[in-house]
């Protein structure tokens, strides 16, 4: 079976396409290399390849490798419609590049976000199982396996924590040194501890439309932020795809190594872009 083709199909199992959020999502097979790589050697697994962003540093790692026959980019390089494919422009010509070069390109978004055990569970990983899960707007008919999917998740203590505690726990588990926070002045001084947390990956300005001590995100606008704090919120935020690389090496990366190593075709090796960074540092 064609590397691609066993690709769609793992990803189907992960992280069902019909969990996105298609009124305005771009997911899916965005890319078809009408002639696909073929393996270099017998005794060379073929590649597919994970980044969250879709730049041209990235496209260039992916394209230099010459066992990778798939990229799974979670930001979709193609997100509006298209009259022309020209060089000129940066995002026409990387997926031109993959075309030409036989290399097919696969986003599934906003389904990995949505999807069970997907980018927004693994957000809550840093606080192990000191409490529950729940999830903002539940799945109305979800798949089969899908029955905890759908947009957001909500965290409750079991025991509430002081608010630089949580924070201290986020860091840790993305790995950053620092974050950015609008602390309510109750929770600054402990006279409120945090009990619940509020977790959107990526931009988490819909997430304001519910409730949460301390709301989680990669980024949100000034305003969204003030109101937060009127009502009595925490915001903390990671930049846009810190919130989201982890997930690849964590979750994504060996549940495909599982599904490739079970579906009878020939090996598969699966990495992750050493490239692939989130654009904003402190500095």
């Amino acid at each position: 079976m064609a590397l691609l083709k066993r690709v769609l199909t793992c990803m189907e199992r992960v992280a069902p396409l019909s969990l996105a959020e298609h009124a305005w999502d771009n997911v899916g097979l965005l890319v078809e290399a009408p002639y696909p790589r073929t393996r270099v050697a017998a005794t060379t697994p073929q590649r597919v390849f994970l980044t969250i962003d879709f730049t041209s540093a990235v496209v260039d790692e992916a394209l230099n490798d010459p066992n990778v026959g798939v990229i799974i980019s979670y930001h979709p390089p193609i997100f509006r419609g298209l009259k022309k494919l020209q060089l000129k422009d940066t995002k026409q010509r990387m997926v031109l590049q993959c075309a030409a070069k036989g290399v097919s390109v696969y986003s599934p978004h906003t389904s990995c976000d949505n999807c069970q055990d997907g980018v927004n569970d693994w957000l809550l990983k840093g606080f192990g199982d000191a409490g529950e899960t729940d999830v903002y707007v539940p799945t109305e008919k979800p798949p089969p396996g899908q029955e905890n999917s759908g947009k957001g998740r909500i965290f409750t203590f079991n025991k509430p924590q002081p608010v630089q505690q949580v924070i201290d726990q986020i860091k840790a588990h993305l790995g950053m040194k620092y974050v950015r926070a609008a602390i309510h002045p109750t929770h600054a001084s402990n006279e409120r501890l945090i009990s619940t947390v509020g977790v959107w990956a990526g931009s988490g300005s819909e997430m304001m439309n519910h409730k949460a001590d301390l709301f989680l995100t990669g980024e949100l606008g000034h305003h969204f932020v003030l109101e937060a704090l009127e009502q009595d919120s925490t915001v903390v935020l990671c930049e846009h795809s810190n919130t989201e690389r982890g997930y690849l090496s964590a979750v994504l990366k060996p549940k495909l190594e599982d599904l490739l190593s079970t579906d009878g075709g020939e090996a598969v090796e699966v990495i992750v872009s050493t490239t692939d960074k989130d654009p904003l540092v402190v500095v």
